[in-house]
């Protein structure tokens, strides 16, 4: 059984997140401070984290940033009332897996975990990949080549030279919808729109994080990109090599 702790000071949240992990087959172990979930976090093997924002003595991004100091790398996953760009951008920085602004459906917190679960192998049933495609329908195993990378879309996942890795569900989400479109120049904008849903407010930097973080882990010379070329003044381009 996967273990998660659930760090957060609102009674009718941690209620309502812990029934439906429970039901879904997950041991919660829940915090309503800071601290004691950071005690916590350190001092017991979880399989995933979720942690709100703004929680007495500690905040979450605080406990995240000592996480990930302490090379820690359990998923965490961010929960905050704030729908504040700025704060999902330094959240992502440091070292967070996602980002949630409430309210949010206790299904789509269930989906993005097993997703984030999947990509970092901490996921059940740990059966090999190469097995799990074997009994998996045809357009469940289809996938999308470039050059040395390898997407497949139903199954979450993105291979480099061959070796499975890790991704976030925003990563993930942006490197497709950029495959798809290869060699289309995509403004900062139209990218904010899709994969985050909502309509350009004046602060696309959280493009430009999504972006670093993904030549960080697809491309061997970040300072000289082979897939994702920047265009400036206007946005990015998935660039695949005419045959």
């Amino acid at each position: 059984m996967k273990k998660v702790l659930l760090v957060d000071d609102e009674p009718s949240i941690v209620t309502l997140l812990a029934f439906n992990l429970e039901k879904d087959g997950y041991e919660v172990t829940t915090a309503t401070d800071g601290a004691e979930g950071y005690r916590l976090a350190i001092s017991n093997p979880f399989d995933f984290i979720i942690l709100d924002l703004m929680l007495p003595s500690m905040d979450g991004m605080d406990i995240c940033k000592r996480l990930r100091q302490e090379k820690f790398d359990t998923p965490i996953m961010i929960l905050t009332a704030k729908d504040d760009e700025l704060e999902k951008i330094i959240g992502l920085e440091l070292g967070a897996d996602d980002y949630m602004t409430k309210p949010f459906s206790p299904r789509e917190v269930l989906a993005r975990m097993k997703a984030i679960l999947r990509r970092t192998n901490k996921a059940v049933p740990a059966e090999p990949v190469a097995a799990a495609q074997q009994v998996l329908p045809e357009d469940e195993t289809e996938k999308i080549e470039v050059g040395e990378i390898t997407i497949f879309p139903q199954l979450y996942e993105v291979h480099v030279e061959g070796e499975l890795i890790e991704i976030t569900p925003k990563e993930f989400e942006l490197l497709l919808y950029m495959a798809k479109r290869a060699n289309r120049i995509l403004s900062r904008e139209q990218l904010l729109n899709a994969i985050w849903n909502f309509d350009y407010a004046g602060e696309t930097r959280i493009v430009d994080v999504h972006i670093s973080h993904l030549r960080e882990k697809i491309e061997k010379d970040t300072k000289n990109p082979q897939y994702i070329r920047t265009v400036r003044g206007f946005g990015y381009k998935f660039e695949v090599a005419k045959p």
